[in-house]
Parts: structure tokens; sequence; C-alpha cells
């Protein structure tokens, strides 16, 4: 169709798909905008909002006072066990000064150094006392720590089945919650696509094309881009079956127009020659000879070949002379291309005392009505 178009029309023609892109693109961006903005119809929802209140919040409070409880102790567990340590370190010295004064009193055996004997197993008798007490606070913190832990994770057991609960009806909620965005969607999206079937079936040849093609654009964007991956699953069932239903419209449509571009090409077959001509649009027809078909039944036609005058197939003229100068020319030229004259039917004139039969029997391509005689 473009090699049968003026250059000025061909660039024309260019920049007006550019306004059909550009229209589409904002009506893309508006109905993004739009589209993105749905989900906010409903409500956010939140495990909380399916829970067992009544019985989650004692367990929480539960797990709250053991976590606090199981920081103190380990924080109070820290002093002790420092504690511990010094009274240790304490009680070992006091046992190695007290050996090495045994060691000493042996070799010097002074028996009135038995009083300071005693003495001396009081104190270290005192170290190994304030060492089992230190031993005795560590052994309650650690209780104090492992009874606020198990408490604790009993509690979270017993939370986490509530959870475990509520995260199947939140689940539920928000399948049903997609199925309702989804039918936003739908709403939305389907009167796009029947509109924009609308103006391709009845308005995309018409004045205002770029705006026609430029929403089919936005439309067909907004189904297989907003709509088509949002299709609920389960499973694949759904996907499957919408595309088996999308296939078996489209496949029905292609169908039904083959048989009627047949049935219409066959009823033009049937028209005489120069009706067919008439009813072929001149830029359909160049196209169609751009390409080496049959303006009439688009079959191939060897047209470099000077002896075919007429479609082999369906009898329609593709090639004729000129009425001036005898040219063979394309039957569909609007123009001779040798001479310049114009390949409209000529309109026969009337003679003087003649009738219309023999006015028309003495017409000649090319030259002036002969005299009626």
């Amino acid at each position: 169709m473009s090699k049968s178009l003026r250059l000025s029309e061909k660039w024309f023609r260019r920049g007006l798909w550019l306004v059909a892109l550009a229209f589409a693109s904002f009506l893309i961006g508006l109905g993004g905008a739009i589209v993105d903005d749905l989900p906010q119809v409903e409500r956010a929802l939140e495990l909380d909002d399916f829970i067992d209140r009544p019985a989650a919040e004692p367990l929480r409070s539960t797990i709250k006072a053991s976590e606090a409880t199981e920081l103190q102790a380990t924080r109070q567990l820290e002093q002790v066990r420092l504690q511990q340590s010094a009274a240790r370190q304490a009680s070992a010295n006091a046992r190695e000064t007290f050996g090495n004064w045994i060691a000493t009193r042996r070799a010097t055996a002074q028996p009135d150094q038995d009083t300071e004997l005693i003495a001396r197993t009081k104190a270290l008798d005192a170290f190994k006392q304030k060492e089992d007490e230190v031993q005795r606070l560590v052994n309650a913190q650690q209780q104090v720590v492992l009874d606020a832990r198990q408490a604790e994770q009993r509690a979270r057991e017993a939370l986490s089945l509530l959870e475990r609960d509520a995260r199947e009806k939140l689940d539920a909620e928000y399948r049903r919650v997609e199925l309702r965005v989804f039918a936003y969607r739908l709403a939305l999206t389907l009167p796009l696509l029947v509109v924009a079937g609308w103006l391709f079936a009845k308005k995309r040849k018409s004045t205002y094309w770029p705006f026609v093609w430029g929403f089919i654009f936005f439309a067909l964007f907004a189904f297989f881009v907003e709509l088509v991956p949002y299709l609920p699953s389960y499973g694949g069932y759904v996907r499957y079956v919408v595309g088996i239903l999308v296939t078996v419209l489209v496949g029905r449509y292609a169908i039904v127009a083959l048989n009627a571009y047949l049935a219409r090409q066959k009823l033009a077959e049937q028209q005489p020659d120069q009706v067919r001509r008439e009813e072929l649009s001149y830029d359909v027809a160049l196209a169609r000879l751009g390409k080496g078909v049959c303006p009439g039944c688009e079959r191939p036609v060897d047209l470099k070949n000077d002896e075919i005058d007429f479609c082999p197939h369906c009898g329609i003229g593709l090639f004729d002379h000129c009425g001036q100068c005898e040219t063979r020319k394309s039957a569909f030229s609007k123009f001779c291309h040798a001479c310049g004259t114009s390949a409209a039917p000529r309109v026969p004139q009337l003679a003087a005392g003649g009738s219309v039969s023999e006015s028309v029997d003495s017409f000649t391509p090319g030259g002036p009505l002969k005299p009626a005689v």
C-alpha cells in the first residue's frame, strides 16, 4: 500500500502513526495509574483480624513478661558469676596460703602454733562457705532464666497454633480480595476491549484513525498486561480455560471472516470486468499489482509477461491500450504513461440528426466522433 502513496502522504501517515502511539502511551499511563490504585479499594488485612484475641492476648502478655524476666535474670546471673569467680579465686588463694603455712609448721614442729592453725582453718572454711553461697545464687539465677525461657516457649507454641489458624483464614480472605480486585480490573478492562473491537470493525479507516488505533493499542495493553497476569490460577485451570475460550473466539472469527471473504471474492468474480475494476480502489489495485498479484482475486500473476492482458484465474482485465497512442498500459492506471492521456472512458456526443447507436458506433478511441451518415 505504501508504494502507491504520494511522498508527502506517506510521511503524513508515519506522523499520524506516531500520534497514535503517543495517544496510546498516555492512555496506558493513565490506565496503569488507575489499575495500580484499585487494590486500595479493599482494606489492608492483618493477622490480628482473624486471630482469637481472648486467647492470644494472655499468651502475648506471658511471652512479653517471660522475655523481661529472662533478660533481668540473665543480667543478674552475669553479676553473680563475677562474684562466683572472685570467690573461687579467693578460696584458691587461701588454700594455697594454708598449704604453704602447714608445710612450714611441719618443718619447724612448733606446738605453740596450734591456735593459729585453728584460725587459719576457720578462715579457709569461711572462703569455702562463701564460694558455696555464690554457687547457690548462680544456680538460683540459672533456674529463673530456665523457667522464664520455658514459659516463653510454651506460650509461643500455643500462640503459634492460634496464628496458624488465623493465617489460614487470612490466606482465604486474601484469595477473596484478589478475586474482587480482579473483578474490578475485569469491569474496567472488558468494556475497553469491547469498544476497541467496535472501533476496529467500524472506525479503523475513518478520518480520526490515529486516535482509533491508539485506543485499540491501549485496550490490548490493558487486557494482556493489566488483566491476564492477574487471572486466578487454581492450579492453572482458569488460565487454560480462558486461553481455550479466547482461542476458540479468535479462531471462529478468523474462520467466519475467511468464509465471508471467499464468498465476496466468488461473487465479485461473477461480475463484469468493467464493474469489478470500478469497484476496486485505485490505491488497493496499485498495492496488489506491486506485490505481483491480481487486484481482483489476489492470486499470483506474471505481470512481466507482455502476452498476459487478463488474469488467468478470474478473467479481470490487467492491461489495455491507450486510446490515443495505443501504448500497452495497466488497465487500472488513470493516465497513459506514454502520452499522458486520461484513461477515463470518453462520453460520446450525439451527432446532428443521428441516433445514439450511430454516434456510439462512429466513436474511435483517441479520435473525434465520426459524423453520422
